[in-house]
């Protein structure tokens, strides 16, 4: 490989995690809880799981969206959701649909408050001969499916309501939490202008006695997950010149809402000793359009992926990179299609030099488009815009409010999750002295 490309992938590599390792001490201090900005109750809530209606198994991510509204969610890695509905909208209908699944329409007042099952079937359709006969070439497809967004993506200055959540654990053990509503200030398909973040609110918890003293903190918050949109940034996985550099190939064709949809592998070329990426893109064979894409850093040089994501660690450390995986989902509305969902997860060790055994961390950040609107002022102060470098959890206060979230759409919390927030809270109210709360914060 030559060098003029070697310096190119280091250049275009999606380097956008970034992992804080610092020895410190925790210190207690007194944090005032800031005033709930709860909306008025106007709305209903609705909470289940959806299922794989033959085997019964969990279908993670899967989207509900309110019928003629910008209004959904998504499941969690459980299979659970939670839907807020405005109260305008109880007697309409909600769409519940999956990559690979038949989906449902389910009108409202059929719910229940709890304990929802939703049952989605696995698309079985049969294909034709035509359909099913692979493109002539998977290269010229990816090629053509860059090239029309912005026939195909939101041409609009759009202003999207998202729920982003970034999580720690030390092998299976929550030990930090932080979780956010922001604005998105969505810029159009076509253009080279970056999209814009303001944060509405958000909360955080971190139990330090489960990190080996260590402060571990994610700098980029919801810009992790949002420029995993990639047809809004392919710089920085598909420019012109690496999109050269992987070998696709068709691998299946599939029919989704009536639409065939190819399967296209992509994998960097043999003789590439670089770390590159390697996935599955799910593309519109009619229309060239991308649905989503599921990929990873393929970690060829652990050195190397340690200088991509970790920004500084303790003298003592190693700390090396063992997973990092990527999803992005995309939504259609009036036959154009938008960012909906991404999700991005990074697995590393840490060895001590003065430890026999190492630490097994894992970080997983995603983050839901739950409602949007044509940005008609498309205005955004300096001052309200969130810069690249926010630590959300620098940022976020505590757990100590149940109806923290009004009525914005989240992401329904695992169960590990929820008994963490409920622990918290409980060692807030003993902490609780006046009108503050003691909250612990990180001394670097």
């Amino acid at each position: 490989m030559s060098y003029k490309h070697s310096k190119l992938l280091q250049k275009n590599l999606l380097v956008i995690m970034v992992l804080f390792l610092t020895i410190g001490v925790p210190k207690t201090l007194n944090a005032k809880v800031t005033q709930d900005q709860t909306l008025p109750n106007t709305h209903q809530v609705f909470k289940g799981k959806v299922i794989d209606a033959n085997s019964k198994k969990d279908l993670v991510s899967a989207t509900l969206s309110i019928d003629n509204t910008n209004i959904s969610t998504v499941t969690n890695n459980e299979g659970e959701f939670s839907l807020k509905v405005p109260s305008n909208h109880t007697n309409g209908s909600v769409t519940v649909s999956f990559l690979g699944y038949t989906s449902e329409k389910i009108e409202l007042e059929t719910l229940s408050k709890n304990k929802n099952k939703i049952l989605l079937k696995p698309s079985v359709m049969t294909l034709s001969a035509v359909d099913v006969i692979a493109p002539k070439n998977a290269k010229k497809l990816v090629l053509e499916t860059f090239k029309k967004k912005g026939d195909n993506y939101f041409e609009d200055h759009t202003l999207m309501t998202a729920f982003y959540r970034e999580t720690i654990k030390k092998r299976k053990k929550n030990i930090s939490l932080s979780e956010a509503v922001v604005n998105i200030h969505k810029t159009p398909y076509s253009s080279q202008q970056q999209d814009a973040v303001e944060l509405y609110k958000a909360r955080k918890s971190t139990d330090y006695n489960k990190i080996d003293t260590l402060t571990l903190k994610l700098q980029g918050g919801p810009f992790n997950t949002l420029f995993v949109d990639m047809m809004k940034y392919p710089k920085y996985i598909f420019t012109e010149k690496t999109l050269q550099l992987y070998n696709y190939t068709f691998e299946r064709s599939l029919r989704i809402n009536n639409n065939l949809i190819y399967v296209i592998n992509f994998e960097k070329q043999p003789h590439l000793q670089d770390q590159m990426y390697k996935g599955q893109l799910f593309i519109d064979a009619n229309n060239k359009i991308l649905t989503s894409a599921v990929y990873e850093l393929e970690i060829t040089n652990k050195e190397l992926a340690s200088k991509m994501f970790v920004r500084r660690k303790p003298a003592n450390a190693k700390v090396y990179p063992t997973n990092v995986a990527y999803r992005v989902d995309y939504r259609e509305k009036d036959n154009k299609w938008y960012y909906g969902y991404s999700n991005v997860q990074l697995e590393f060790k840490i060895n001590w030099d003065d430890k026999l055994f190492n630490s097994v961390y894992s970080m997983n950040c995603e983050m839901a488009i739950t409602d949007w609107e044509k940005n008609l002022s498309n205005k955004l102060t300096k001052k309200e815009k969130l810069k690249q470098t926010i630590i959300l959890s620098d940022e976020a206060v505590g757990f100590s409010d149940p109806n923290f979230w009004g009525e914005y759409n989240i992401i329904e919390p695992e169960k590990s999750i929820e008994s963490a927030i409920k622990k918290i809270q409980r060692q807030l109210k003993k902490d609780k002295i006046g009108g503050t709360v003691a909250m612990i914060y990180p001394n670097p």
